[in-house]
This record gives C-alpha cells, structure tokens and sequence, in this order.
C-alpha cells in the first residue's frame, strides 16, 4: 500500500496524453498542474520530514513494485512521443495549441524521461541502466550518465562542477554554462578512462560516441517521422524543454553552497548540507523523492524510496516546482536565496 502513492507521479504524463488528444486549452493541462496547481496545493499541505523505521526500510527494499513503478515509464515516455508525432502527422494545431503541446511533452520528458533516468542511472544493475540511457535518449541528453555519475557527484557544490550554481549566478546563465560545461565534461571522464584501459578514443568503446550515433538515428527518425521540419523542430523543441527543466532543478538544487577546500588541497566529504531539500509530500512523491536530495547525494547509490531526512540539510522556502519558478525571475530569487544563504551560513 505504501507504494500507491507513488502512483500520483502518472498523473503528468496522463494529462500530457488527455491534452494531446483533446487539443485546445487542455493542451496546457499538464503546464497547469505541474507549476500552476502543485505549487498551489504545497503552500497548504503539511509538510513531511518523517523518517522510516528500519523495519519498513527493509520491506521496501524488498519489493520489486518501487522499481517497477520506474520502469513503466519507458513505455510511457516513448508512448507520448509517437502520440505527439501521431498527432502532427493528423491535426492541424494552432500555434497556442502547439506551443501548449511543446510544453507539456517537454515536462513529461524531464519529470518521467530525465527524473527516472537520474534514479536508474545510479543502479548497478546493467539492464537498469540500460533503461537509463534510453531514457535520456528523447532529450538528447545521453551524456547525463556519464557526467552526472561521474563529474557531478564527484565535484558537486565546488567551482568544479558545471552543475553547482554559484552565488549570484542568475538561472539563465546557468543554463549555458551547465548544458556547454555538463557535455564537455562527459567527453573528458571518457577520454579518461579509456586512457585508463589504453583503448582508442575514436571508437565504439567511447560511449559518448555511442551516444551521438544513437541520438543522430533519433533526430534522423524524428524528421523522417513528422509532415515537415518545422514539426520535427517541435518533437526536439520538446526535449530541449525537458533539458532545460532538469537544469532549472539542478540549479535550485545547489545555489549558492559549496564544500570547503581542505589544507591538503581536495574538498570536504559531500555533506547532507551541500544540498537544498523541500520536504513538501506531494512534489517528493511526484518527483520519486528528488527533493530529498541531501540524502542521494550523501549516499548516491540509496534508492529513492527510503530517502532521508538530515536535519542539517538546508531547506528551500518552497517546493521545487515553486523555486523554478521564482528562478525564473531572477531579482526575486537572488533576494530571496542570498537571504537564506546567510541563514545556512552558505
């Protein structure tokens, strides 16, 4: 029963398929609901920092139902995206509704795409990450499992990590400097570690090469797919939005907080402190308890659902579809998160 909850998570992607076939002002349904109605609803719910018994840790270790819950959303993500090039093919869309469609696909590809492929990518299991990488693939954003695995838990809220925003630093500068820094990094933790086993850089044991083979077959299918490139355009415009989405939490996740440099030069073990949570239950529940991340980064290997809350870990002043966004108003954020910074002693 504990894991019906997590069903609410379905409820994006269940719009996103409602306002692809209804068209019209549904097909801002799930724009609505994820940054309209979920903020709404967080400022009056109760807010929840429980821990779980070690007993019921346990028992959700066990069952299978948690990982099966992730693994539905391949079938779902690629659903949506034939749907959504289904429908190009057949209806005649106003800019409104198309740019309404661009949306709400684009949501669903960071929440269910990106979100999921971030849970499974830290999985040992080699067909879990394999669902990861497919995952990314709609977003051309495959290189996520290289860097995310490897540079940003690695570096996380030091100058090193492209994916740590600094104090100051606006949402929309991140962007650039997180997308450039993020993908040339991935290049460089393989370039490494092919080095490592002395193989050849240009070849098929370079995954990022992989990755852009596989994700030029993709934008190739696309545009063979859809009735004209600017439609094509849409379904990568689509991805593009997940992106930005994944990046628009990365930036929320990190503000401002660093690991302090130590005398024989590395940086502090990452801390539950190195990271703002949220702890309101319906955005933990629908992102798969992202917003406990002080604890996935503590411990990057824990599954999402027996995620902690630390005490010490900062807190935002709002849930995490909420801090977007005010991030996206950058005057506002930056008087509001220096403020919180220096109550942090960030």
């Amino acid at each position: 029963m504990k894991s019906i909850k997590y069903l609410t998570a379905y409820i994006i992607p269940v719009l996103c398929i409602f306002g692809l076939l209804q068209g019209g002002t549904a097909a801002y349904a799930t724009v609505v609901f994820s940054f309209g109605l979920i903020p709404l609803l967080e400022q009056f719910l109760p807010q929840d920092t429980s821990n779980l018994p070690e007993e019921e840790r346990n028992d959700r270790l066990a069952r299978k139902v948690f990982d099966w819950l992730l693994y539905l959303n391949v079938p779902l993500v690629f659903g949506i995206i034939c749907l959504f090039i289904y429908q190009l093919n057949t209806q005649d869309y106003t800019t409104s509704e198309l740019t309404g469609h661009v949306l709400s696909v684009g949501i669903v590809l960071g929440v269910c795409g990106i979100n999921v492929a971030h849970e499974l990518g830290h999985r040992s299991n080699k067909v879990e990450q394999a669902l990861a990488k497919i995952l990314l693939l709609p977003t051309l954003y495959q290189h996520f499992f290289i860097e995310h695995n490897r540079g940003h838990h690695k570096h996380v809220a030091t100058p090193l990590d492209p994916a740590t925003a600094r104090k100051g630093e606006i949402v929309y500068t991140f962007w650039l400097r997180s997308l450039w820094g993020s993908y040339r990094s991935a290049w460089r933790l393989e370039r490494d570690r092919l080095q490592r086993s002395k193989l050849p850089f240009w070849s098929f044991q370079n995954e990022m090469v992989r990755f852009s083979i596989q994700q030029f077959i993709y934008v190739a299918l696309v545009f063979a797919l859809t009735p004209s490139w600017q439609m094509g355009l849409a379904v990568l415009i689509a991805g593009l939005i997940g992106v930005l989405l994944l990046e628009s939490i990365n930036y929320v996740e990190h503000y401002g907080l660093q690991r302090r440099l130590l005398d024989n030069g590395r940086y502090e073990r990452v801390q539950p402190r190195h990271s703002w949570n949220a702890n309101y239950h319906l955005g933990r529940i629908m992102l798969y308890e992202l917003t406990r991340h002080s604890d996935h980064h503590y411990l990057a290997n824990k599954k999402y659902q027996i995620l902690d809350h630390h005490e010490q870990a900062p807190v935002l002043p709002l849930g995490y579809p909420a801090s977007i966004l005010m991030a996206l108003v950058p005057p506002l954020w930056l008087v509001v998160m220096d403020r919180k910074l220096e109550e942090v002693g960030g």
